[in-house]
């Protein structure tokens, strides 16, 4: 619990980089509801960005923490050069290559003309802060690694406060429009990146960074990506499906629903934050007493963190229940996307809770080492029961609202087979 509320409150915050961006984009008189529609366009790009992010930092700081607790701190310390080295030769292919070719990329991933005029002045400014991401969220678990949770989160707090004032100043004052939401986000994660970076290589840090030790070693790199690796299949195949649905919302239903989806994705990224934070929380923890050997350490943190999701969870669906129409609200207050916007996210969040049985088993796998299961299970509830559905439910007369649909009955599919699967063969042989 001590990692996972300070996690959960920098997650709350990192959330508001994008959060706040949509709220104003979503209230743009006259062209909210394009403009919205425009900026989920970009969403898969962006995702892709967090999928190399995981890759690298998560799997990284997973490999850190059992390091850790078999006290190899030298080894601990070239784990995080070499990691650094990854993020920052990552980002700047990243760069070049969204940046070079996002025309055919928007429209590939469901752009319309009226949502490409939108989509591709916002992505064009965010791409210039692809550097600043992946630093600032992939380095930052290194800190809540070395036991400074509450450190972590001031990295998020102090971007997102920056955006918060920023964002306002730039779309209405100086009427940027899409690209004032874009150039704030940039300058708030440049923020966020130099603060981490200050931490990394200050005093205060238990293992540093170093610049003698940033280097990328390919054995080290092998072992960093296999623990990644299911973060960024996860983030990879969440790119991969808002890539179909854009395609199927805009063939079935038009940019209306594309805007709709955009607009439940992020009540649904507000609403896993605490998910998120329990299993983010979890993994240093998990990590940590299993490199030690205290597997009843282990099996008490597998417990409490699937009870406390599984309440949150609930609890979570049941709001969506009472207030659906104030929840699509908050991000638009055009009549047509809040009425069908209502009806589709209580689709979309039915059975909600069955996500807590797959954050829990899939942050198990990934902080004891296990990549394979990891990997399979990432791959399992998204590319093979989400894609198929999305495609088609739609087709068998379910309309548009077959896209809605794929998302809970995936959810019970895949998380139930995930967390059993790690019940059976790691809990009850710990």
């Amino acid at each position: 619990m001590a990692q996972a509320l300070p996690l959960t409150l920098a997650q709350t915050v990192q959330l508001l980089y994008n959060i706040v961006d949509r709220i104003y984009i979503g209230h743009l008189p006259g062209v909210g509801r394009a403009a919205l529609t425009g900026l989920g366009i970009t969403f898969p790009v962006i995702v892709l960005i967090a999928a190399f992010t995981n890759l690298f930092g998560v799997g990284g700081t997973a490999l850190f923490s059992i390091t850790r607790g078999k006290g190899d701190n030298e080894e601990a310390e070239n784990i995080l050069g070499n990691v650094f080295a990854l993020l920052t030769l990552s980002s700047a292919l990243l760069f070049v290559l969204s940046y070079l070719f996002r025309r055919p990329l928007l429209f590939m991933f469901g752009a319309s003309d009226e949502s490409f005029a939108f989509a591709d002045p916002y992505l064009k400014v965010y791409l210039f802060g692809t550097v600043f991401s992946m630093l600032s969220t992939g380095l930052n678990g290194y800190i809540n690694a070395q036991g400074f949770p509450r450190t972590g989160m001031l990295t998020t707090v102090l971007g997102a406060a920056i955006n918060i004032v920023l964002d306002p100043i730039f779309i209405f004052g100086l009427k940027m429009g899409v690209r004032g939401a874009a150039l704030a986000t940039v300058i708030s994660q440049a923020a966020s990146a130099l603060w981490v970076l200050r931490f990394l290589t200050g005093k205060r840090a238990i293992l540093k960074l170093r610049r003698g030790r940033i280097h990328i070693q390919p054995r080290r790199t092998g072992r960093i990506v296999a623990l990644g690796l299911p973060g960024f299949v996860m983030q990879g195949t969440n790119s991969l499906v808002q890539i179909v649905c854009n395609n199927q919302l805009r063939a079935f239903g038009g940019d209306l629903y594309v805007g709709i989806f955009t607009v439940i994705g992020s009540v649904r990224e507000i609403l896993s934050l605490p998910i998120n934070g329990i299993s983010s929380g979890a993994q240093p923890v998990l990590g940590f007493n299993y490199g030690a050997g205290e597997n009843k350490m282990v099996k008490e943190g597998i417990r409490f963190s699937a009870a406390l999701g599984v309440i949150y969870t609930v609890l979570a669906w049941v709001v969506v229940m009472l207030i659906p129409r104030l929840l699509i609200g908050i991000f638009s207050d055009d009549g047509a996307t809040v009425e069908i916007g209502a009806k589709m996210l209580n689709i979309y969040f039915f059975g909600f809770f069955f996500m807590a049985f797959q954050f829990v088993g899939q942050s198990t796998f990934q902080s004891l080492g296990k990549a394979k299961q990891a990997i399979f299970f990432s791959l399992f509830r998204k590319a093979i029961i989400v894609v198929p559905l999305t495609l088609a439910l739609p087709r068998m007369g379910f309309g548009v609202e077959g896209v809605f649909l794929a998302e809970p009955i995936s959810n019970a599919i895949g998380g139930l087979a995930c967390f059993f699967t790690m019940w059976l063969t790691i809990y009850r042989k710990l």
